[in-house]
């Protein structure tokens, strides 16, 4: 998870579930390091699976894109704007496609994809069924087999460390725009409004979060 929130999680006394892999051993010992490290952040205070370097990075960046980050963040944006282009108020939309993720997601959490169908209204779980698949079509499952195949053949990261040795010029403008998005404007004046969610504000990032140096050895890693 976000180191931030690592952090925050391990000063409540839990902790975030962790993967754990041995990539090389020449000490030996590896495994049990790896394990300390893990206890140290509070890991095992939910659990460690043992994966390997591969599957991890391939699936965590899969992830990322398809999901967590990438597809969320795209249908968010999406439905926002649908909203507001058939004339229905930005605030109201807001409410509708991001903020109430979050009940959403606290449910299927705790309880996995039924016990959320199992908490929401029949018509809500009624549109679920129908509209899914509307949402995501069979084009859409292509589009995910070739997102996984850029990862795994190493395309996405010779296509990160040449937008890096260029300076982040594509990464630096995407940040800024969607920075200006009408749903981040709508949504901060909306939440200064709700103390209840203990509203944050990310710091500016127009420098970027920090210096990335890619060496010889991680490019290696990265298979270019």
């Amino acid at each position: 998870g976000p180191g931030h929130r690592l952090r925050e999680v391990f000063a409540e006394g839990g902790g975030i579930p962790g993967l754990l892999a041995v990539h090389q051993d020449a000490s030996g010992s590896a495994r049990a390091l790896a394990l300390s490290y893990a206890k140290g952040i509070g890991c095992t205070r939910a659990g460690v699976i043992e994966t390997s370097f591969g599957e991890e990075t391939e699936t965590d960046l899969f992830g990322e894109q398809a999901v967590l980050c990438g597809g969320v963040s795209a249908l968010v944006k999406a439905g926002f704007e649908t909203l507001v282009e058939a004339g229905y108020q930005p605030e109201i939309a807001y409410f509708e496609c991001l903020h109430e993720l979050k009940l959403i997601v606290d449910l299927m959490y705790r309880g996995g994809l039924n016990f959320m169908r199992y908490s929401v209204s029949d018509t809500a779980e009624y549109g679920d069924y129908t509209g899914g698949p509307k949402v995501v079509t069979k084009e859409t499952y292509a589009t995910l087999r070739k997102m996984l195949a850029e990862i795994r053949n190493g395309d996405f990261a010779r296509q990160w460390i040449d937008e890096n040795e260029k300076g982040r010029p594509w990464f630096n403008q995407a940040r800024g725009r969607e920075r200006d998005h009408l749903i981040e404007r709508v949504g901060a004046e909306l939440r200064s409004m709700m103390s209840f969610v203990n509203p944050v504000v990310a710091p500016d990032q127009s420098a970027g979060k920090a210096t990335v140096e890619i060496n010889e050895e991680q490019k290696a890693i990265a298979g270019v």
